[in-house]
């Protein structure tokens, strides 16, 4: 087995009028919940966020988009390194602008970003990844995430990326299952 390493540098880091290109995702999955009041099983979306490297709070996987990948390989490795997870690229949930205290350079000296962030659907959670000894994983429900998030960047790609899109697929299911049921009811109307 090959080991995973994480990449480190800004030799291959891109930028764009003064702004650190970063990319990153909010890796989610589905956990079904016991039986409703209604005896129907219920599926709850949790997020992974993990720990910061300085001071409280969660983050989301992010990092510096490289000059040999694309964007969405970016932010899959970023996943991959912070968070030891793979799955599937499914939206672009916007680009999120902020400003990095710590990580002022010669191409952004005002320490600008501007983070590409994904929803990501985990299908494989690895027990060895590159940061596992600085980073500790943390499933949480959308309301926990939100209140544990480190940045307002991250809640607001949480809250009007995430969990729009989600909402949005959500409505798109609701309204297949009604057309699919409704033309199975009245087969003579169509």
């Amino acid at each position: 087995m090959t080991e995973l390493v994480a990449r480190t540098g800004r030799q291959q880091q891109r930028y764009e009028a003064g702004c650190r290109l970063v990319a990153g995702c909010i890796p989610f999955k589905y956990r079904s919940f016991a039986d409703n009041e209604d005896g129907k099983s219920e599926k709850v979306v949790e997020v992974l966020m993990i720990n910061a490297n300085s001071g409280p709070g969660l983050l989301f996987p992010k990092g510096g988009w490289e000059n040999d990948e694309t964007v969405e390989e970016a932010a899959a490795r970023e996943a991959l390194e912070e968070a030891g997870v793979r799955g599937d690229l499914l939206h672009f949930l916007g680009q999120y602008e902020f400003k990095s205290k710590t990580l002022q350079d010669k191409f952004s000296p005002e320490g600008l970003c501007k983070a590409s962030m994904f929803a990501l659907l985990v299908k494989e959670e690895l027990q060895c990844w590159p940061e596992q000894n600085t980073r500790q994983r943390s499933w949480l429900t959308i309301p926990e995430a939100g209140e544990c998030c480190r940045y307002k960047w991250m809640k607001d790609a949480l809250e009007e990326g995430f969990t729009k899109w989600l909402d949005d697929q959500m409505i798109s299911r609701s309204k297949k299952a009604n057309d699919v049921n409704s033309s199975a009811s009245s087969p003579e109307e169509h």
